[in-house]
């Protein structure tokens, strides 16, 4: 399995109704704002970071809206997204979404770990 992924990222992707305020709390607590989509318009997806830390904060509607079952997921950028999801598939993982290009040009899949917590595995579309 290759999962090395790009640039070795992980990072917990909180899900939330209030894009903007829940990005300026974590603000407040020192990250700093260094991803927006969209640009400009009604926010959707906020990064933020703090030295090695790093946090999204995702609408839970539209095109980020989460397929698992908790409002917090994994975000791991790996090789090869849709042969981690195949390899994944054929060792039992249950895959919650399965491989597609987005809109800011990743193609993302989702599984489930072994508590059911979603997992987003991502690369560059």
């Amino acid at each position: 399995m290759n999962a090395r992924g790009v640039g070795r990222r992980a990072f917990p992707v909180i899900y939330t109704d209030q894009v903007s305020a829940l990005a300026a709390f974590y603000e407040l607590l020192g990250f700093v704002r260094h991803i927006q989509h969209p640009p400009a318009g009604p926010v959707r997806f906020v990064a933020l970071r703090r030295d090695a830390a790093e946090v999204g904060v995702a609408a839970t509607d539209g095109t980020a809206r989460r397929a698992g079952s908790g409002p917090v997921e994994m975000f791991v950028f790996v090789d090869a997204v849709d042969e981690l999801v195949d390899e994944l598939r054929a060792r039992g993982v249950p895959v919650l979404r399965e491989p597609a290009d987005t809109p800011w040009g990743e193609r993302v899949a989702q599984v489930g770990d072994p508590d059911g917590n979603p997992v987003a595995l991502a690369a560059p579309a």
